[in-house]
């Protein structure tokens, strides 16, 4: 505002030489430039204020270009709003409007100020023209940059949300680890436990068979769960090693499970993918957990492995009196048969576990708990998430799972995980 009244005041020299200033050219000297104060809040009232006091003032006047600068500074005001046409028409109307004052209107009622040029036509004209296309351009840059911001604050947004999704699905992964390893291991070692202190005076040999147990369970999960927490370490530090976790572990699995358990399997074994082949250990490994909390005093299972050409299929079941309604076995998409692999007799090879627990444990009365099923699908049991997080790892495969009770008895567990064809 100050600079436009500045050259409004040099605009006026030549005309204090022959008059001197009164109120009314004070007025129209001042319009413009006071106007631009709210330019911002009313851009179309302020151009319209500062224009009809250049063309008075220019009226009466020699023309000087020191007139224009309120009027042009209010039009980019309109077109830097967004309103162009507005801003195109009211320059344009207000541009014929000073050339009809101060060339026709000057000459025929004899106003005092002096017509103006061609050349200093040509310039009003083109500033008009300039504060108006100004006006676009800035306007265009400013939506630009605003789009450019909004869309690197979503992607900041969406990265954030990203790290957080990952770090929450890190910490479900460890929690399900850990489950996993800390569940199998402490359920074996309460019930080698509980052997051991029963048959501590009468069978010291067996006692001393279930404290045996108990050392191995517990090195294993030590184990275990320092590999578990290897994740956790800073990147680039140097993790223990150990024998990936998979199927090719099944058979010392079992053998420590603390009950009978025999194993089937068909198809040809082959490699499976990492992931595929851990999580297929760690079901198996949740499901006998499972098998010697709920299963009664004298549990046995029956692991089944049967390798499709496109998927693993596997089961784990157990007898028992049926509770519940039966569990639709799974199928297999590239057979569609149905038949659960437990219970097929057409099995390649068997292999039956290498360690069972005391027998005597079962008839002195020993309980692990109540016979059911996991709380996770609604049965009587201890607290935990092993059903749950059974699906959970199959579901996020892009596998099936499914678990129940059987009609002729006995609880079983089913999954397909697929790993593709087999080259």
């Amino acid at each position: 505002m100050i600079g436009a009244v500045l050259f409004h005041v040099l605009g006026v020299r030549d005309y204090t030489v022959h008059h001197d200033l009164d109120a009314l050219v004070y007025a129209l000297l001042l319009a413009g430039p006071l106007a631009l104060l709210w330019r911002r809040r009313a851009p179309i009232a302020v151009f319209a204020v500062a224009a009809s006091g250049s063309i008075a003032f220019a009226s009466i006047a020699s023309p000087h270009w020191s007139y224009a600068v309120a009027p042009v500074i209010a039009l980019y005001s309109v077109s830097c709003g967004g309103r162009h046409r507005v801003a195109a028409v009211a320059g344009g109307s207000a541009y014929a409007a000073y050339l009809l004052v101060t060339l026709v209107l000057m000459e025929r009622i004899g106003l005092p100020g002096t017509p103006p040029g061609l050349r200093e036509s040509l310039l009003l004209g083109a500033a008009v023209a300039g504060a108006v296309l100004a006006g676009v351009v800035a306007r265009s840059y400013g939506e630009q940059v605003a789009a450019i911001t909004k869309v690197r604050e979503e992607q900041d947004r969406a990265r954030a949300e990203q790290e957080r999704r990952q770090a929450s699905e890190e910490r479900l992964r460890i929690a399900r680890e850990l489950h996993d390893v800390l569940g199998h291991h402490l359920s074996l070692i309460n019930v080698q436990a509980g052997v051991g202190l029963h048959l501590m005076d009468s069978r010291p040999e067996q006692a001393r068979e279930a404290l045996s147990a108990i050392k191995t369970a517990s090195a294993e999960a030590l184990r275990e769960v320092r590999s578990v927490l290897g994740v956790l370490r800073t990147e680039g530090e140097a993790a223990p090693r150990k024998p990936a976790l998979g199927l090719n572990r099944l058979e010392e699995l079992t053998a420590d499970a603390g009950f009978p358990v025999r194993t089937v399997v068909k198809g040809e074994p082959r490699e499976l993918p990492a992931e595929v082949d851990r999580a297929a250990y760690r079901i198996v490994q949740e499901a006998l957990t499972n098998v010697r909390r709920h299963a009664g005093p004298s549990p046995d299972a029956v692991v089944t492995i049967n390798y499709l050409p496109s998927a693993l299929h596997f089961s784990i079941r157990n007898d028992g009196p049926a509770t519940d309604p039966p569990t639709s076995p799974l199928t297999d998409p590239s057979t569609n048969q149905g038949a659960d692999p437990a219970t097929d007799q057409s099995a390649t090879r068997e292999r039956s576990s290498l360690r069972d627990p005391p027998r005597d444990a079962s008839r002195d009365g020993l309980r692990d708990g109540p016979r059911g099923v996991d709380p996770g699908v609604g049965g009587p049991g201890e607290g935990g998430s092993g059903i749950a997080g059974m699906r959970a790892r199959a579901e996020s495969l892009g596998g099936r799972f499914a678990a129940g009770m059987l009609a002729e008895g006995g609880f079983l567990v089913s999954v397909v995980l697929p790993v593709g064809s087999q080259e």
